[in-house]
C-alpha cells in the first residue's frame, strides 16, 4: 500500500479517474449516435500520429505526440466520411477498412522508428497497450486538462445534444446545424481518443469509451442518467483497475481498467434495473402468470 502514497501514483490514479469519466460521458454520444466502432477506428488510426510526432522532434514529448494523433485520427474520419459519400461502401465497412490500414502503417513506422538511434528507448510501444505508469506529472496536466475540458463541452451544450441525438429534424427547425454538431462531436472524440492512449493504448481506448455507455443502458431509460452512470462507471472502472494495477509490480494499467469496466458490465447485464437478464426473467414469469390466470378464468366463464 506504500505505493499508494507516492505522489506518482496518486496523480495517475486521478489521471484515469477523471479519464473514466471524460470516456464514459463521451461514449453515450457514441451509443446513440450508432457510432461505437467509430471510436475504434479513431483510436487506432492515432497511432501514425503519434510516431510522426516523435519522429519530428526526437524525444517524446506528448503535446507534440498527442497533436500528431488528432491530426491523424481527424484525416482518419475525413476518409471514412469520403468512402461514404462517394462509394456504394457502407460506413461500418469504411471504418474497417481505415481501422486496417493505419494501424498496419502505425505499426509500421513504429518498427521503422525503433530501429533509429535511440529510438528503441522511446517507449512507443507504450501507446499500444497504455503505460500509465510511465507518465509524468506534466503528462498527468495535459491529460486533466483535455479531460475536464470535454466534460465543459457535454455540460454546457447538454440539451443541444439531446435535441441532435433524439430529435435531428427539430434540431435543425431550431437552427442547429448538424454539421457543426457532428463536427464538435468529432473533435471531442479525438480529444477524448488521444487523452487516453497513453493510458489504456490506442487497441483498449475503445473498450473505455463504449462498455462504461453500454453498461449504463441496462440501469436506466433516461439519457441524463445514462451519461451520469456511464460516466460513474468508467470514472470507477479507471480508478479500481489502477489501484488494483499499482499493487503488482509490473502490472499493467490498461488492462486492468478494461477488465474492472467488463465486470461493472457483467453486473449490469445481470442485475440491471431496466434490461438486466434476472428482471426480463421476472417481467416474463410475470406475464406468463398473468396469461395463464386469464386463460383459466375465461375456461371458468365459458365452463358456466
Amino acid at each position: 500500500m506504500n505505493i499508494l502514497l507516492s505522489h506518482n501514483a496518486q496523480w495517475v490514479i486521478v489521471s484515469t479517474l477523471i479519464l473514466g469519466m471524460a470516456s464514459g460521458m463521451m461514449g453515450c454520444l457514441s451509443y446513440w449516435k450508432r457510432q461505437s466502432l467509430m471510436s475504434d477506428a479513431l483510436s487506432h488510426a492515432a497511432l501514425p500520429g503519434v510516431v510522426i510526432g516523435f519522429a519530428l522532434v526526437g524525444v517524446k514529448s506528448l503535446p507534440v505526440m498527442m497533436l500528431g494523433a488528432a491530426i491523424s485520427a481527424i484525416i482518419a474520419a475525413l476518409l471514412i466520411h469520403w468512402i461514404r459519400s462517394s462509394t456504394r461502401i457502407k460506413e461500418d465497412t469504411a471504418m474497417g477498412i481505415i481501422l486496417s490500414v493505419f494501424f498496419g502503417l502505425g505499426i509500421m513506422l513504429l518498427t521503422m522508428v525503433n530501429r533509429m538511434p535511440g529510438g528503441n528507448q522511446s517507449g512507443l510501444d507504450s501507446f499500444i497497450f497504455g503505460q500509465a505508469a510511465s507518465m509524468v506529472r506534466k503528462d498527468v496536466y495535459t491529460m486533466l486538462i483535455l479531460a475536464v475540458l470535454v466534460m465543459l463541452v457535454l455540460f454546457i451544450g447538454f440539451k443541444e445534444w439531446k435535441i441532435f441525438l433524439f430529435d435531428p429534424d427539430f434540431a435543425r427547425g431550431l437552427g442547429l446545424s448538424g454539421r457543426l454538431m457532428n463536427g464538435i462531436y468529432l473533435t471531442v472524440l479525438v480529444l477524448v481518443i488521444i487523452t487516453g492512449i497513453q493510458v489504456v493504448g490506442v487497441i483498449l481506448m475503445s473498450a473505455l469509451l463504449i462498455i462504461p455507455a453500454v453498461s449504463a443502458r441496462y440501469w436506466t431509460q433516461s439519457f441524463k442518467w445514462m451519461v451520469i452512470l456511464s460516466g460513474l462507471f468508467g470514472g470507477g472502472a479507471g480508478l479500481v483497475g489502477t489501484i488494483i494495477s499499482t499493487l503488482g509490480e509490473g502490472w499493467p494499467t490498461g488492462p486492468f481498467i478494461i477488465v474492472t469496466s467488463s465486470t461493472l458490465f457483467v453486473i449490469s447485464l445481470v442485475f440491471g434495473a431496466q434490461k438486466g437478464l434476472l428482471i426480463q426473467a421476472w417481467q416474463l414469469r410475470t406475464q406468463r402468470k398473468v396469461h395463464v390466470s386469464s386463460s383459466q378464468s375465461n375456461l371458468t366463464q365459458g365452463g358456466e
